[in-house]
């Protein structure tokens, strides 16, 4: 006998609230007296909602279908609305800009025209923003809450920082920088395509919505063979020190100041998400029509079949991520025998249902931007060669409730490859102190902002709490890169 069908199963075919209900207590019925199998019960749901005329007259679907019909329009009408042209505003609505000075002229450009959008409600500008696709990276946007954007999330979904803190003195990476430097090259796998080959037992493939859909369903295997990898470009793990500023802090588990070993890593969703990006987004640019330069804006409408969709594979790549990261970290805690004393993790390619303080309900997306709701802890790195920071949001209503994801490029990846031999740049991560296992000219330290800069351009934002410095770097060999990949 078939599981019991999910709330996400279910908004695929019905939004509004007492059609979803009836639908759920419908089905968990049918399928409690065995007179219909899970898989049954959701084709017939797709059918119902597209044409509930047809389910009128039947005996066990009839109520169901006159609600339907009542309460929410069929697909078809929703169809044709997605397939709308839309003008841009004659005025970008204004937004916040923090650290002006250190923003190129196309970044800004960018935001000026998702600001344009009619369905855009609030915004603001990070000062590591930087041209992207869409949005900038860097950008925050709110629209309204019935409406998500999948180039505002990003290519990568669900990009995000994950940081383990060990109860070991920083003296410790000095002396065995070669063994930390071993159980780097052992634990992790770089690459697009990269693969696993022996992953750890995860409670992750238990989440429902691996059965959602069958998009989803069609990419289980390979985000079964990925967990545990991690990208190319910007992607990384590393070991460093993290330097604990605040005196027995309850944020950081009442650990004393002074210096720490730490694991700090970054990556995103993998194949399974970047598969979900370029779905749906050509599937949004389909349906929603934009003047050029608004294209990559096309947005997805959430009352629609294809707008629950992504919403439910987009949160459910930010729930796998979290567990890559997860898994790159607990291979390495058991390479090095220890358990980690604190754990702070965040995404930064995102898309979340908030309240604006006038009460007006929203969905804020975040593209290269840390959550930074009052209290909220995050990550904010530098280059492989400069600091980043553990912070606490300050709930600042002018960002959004957000702050920069890292410094923020001062050049692109192929002018990096014009101006930075890898000569150079070795010899200032030999300065620095550095050991880097792979790694290329696009993420060269010098194509990065001055992270003190940036810092100091977000005092309003965040709280610094900690410092992280790297010290053993590991990123994906030259070859394992593309070029014109987003951050």
């Amino acid at each position: 006998m078939a599981t019991k069908i999910n709330n996400n199963e279910l908004k695929i075919f019905f939004y509004e609230k007492d059609v979803l209900i009836e639908a759920g207590k419908l089905a968990k019925c049918l399928i409690k007296q065995g007179k219909y199998e899970k898989e049954a019960i959701l084709a017939l749901y797709k059918e119902l909602a597209q044409k509930p005329e047809n389910f009128l007259a039947n005996e066990i679907f009839g109520e169901l279908a006159d609600k339907v019909q009542r309460l929410q329009p069929p697909r078809t009408t929703q169809q044709k609305q997605n397939t709308a042209e839309f003008d841009l505003r004659t005025e970008a609505l204004p937004y916040k800009i923090f650290g002006a000075e250190h923003i190129d002229t196309a970044a800004l450009e960018q935001m000026n025209t998702a600001m344009r959008l009619p369905v855009a409600v609030a915004g603001s500008l990070m000062p590591d923003a930087h041209h992207g696709y869409g949005l900038p990276i860097g950008g925050v946007l709110a629209t309204t809450e019935n409406v998500v954007i999948p180039y505002a999330v990003g290519v990568d979904i669900a990009c995000r920082m994950c940081l383990s803190v060990f109860d070991i003195n920083d003296v410790y990476l000095e002396q065995k920088r070669n063994e930390l430097k071993k159980h780097l090259v052992e634990n992790t796998f770089f690459g697009i395509g990269e693969k696993n080959k022996n992953p750890l037992p995860d409670d992750v493939w238990e989440h429902p919505d691996w059965k959602a859909t069958a998009f989803i369903r069609g990419l289980f295997s390979k985000a079964m063979s990925q967990i545990g990898t991690s990208g190319t470009g910007n992607h990384f793990v590393e070991w460093g020190i993290l330097e604990i500023l605040e005196e027995n802090s309850p944020d950081l588990n009442f650990l004393p100041k002074g210096k720490y070993l730490a694991l700090l890593s970054h990556s995103g969703s993998r194949g399974f998400g970047a598969t979900i990006a370029n779905h749906y987004s050509k599937l949004a640019m389909q349906k929603t029509k934009l003047p050029k330069q608004a294209q990559h804006l096309a947005w997805l409408d959430l009352n629609s079949e294809e707008g629950q969709e992504y919403w439910i594979a987009m949160n459910l790549a930010g729930v796998y991520a979290s567990a890559n990261h997860h898994q790159i970290h607990r291979r390495l805690a058991k390479a090095l025998g220890e358990k980690p004393v604190l754990m702070i993790e965040n995404h930064h390619n995102f898309a979340w249902k908030e309240t604006l303080p006038d009460g007006t309900n929203v969905i804020v997306h975040r593209k290269g931007a840390t959550p930074a709701q009052k209290g909220v802890l995050g990550i904010i790195p530098g280059s492989m060669a400069s600091a980043g920071f553990v912070v606490r949001g300050k709930g600042c209503e002018e960002s959004l409730n957000s702050a920069s994801h890292g410094a923020g490029r001062l050049m692109s990846r192929s002018k990096a490859h014009q101006t930075f031999t890898m000569h150079e740049i070795k010899k200032y991560l030999v300065e620095k102190g550095v050991t880097l296992i792979g790694g290329d000219l696009d993420e060269a330290p010098m194509v990065y902002k001055d992270i003190k800069a940036i810092m100091l351009a977000q005092q309003d934002l965040v709280d610094v709490l900690a410092k992280f410095t790297p010290k053993i770097v590991r990123m994906a060999e030259p070859e394992q890169n593309k070029q014109g990949r987003e951050d």
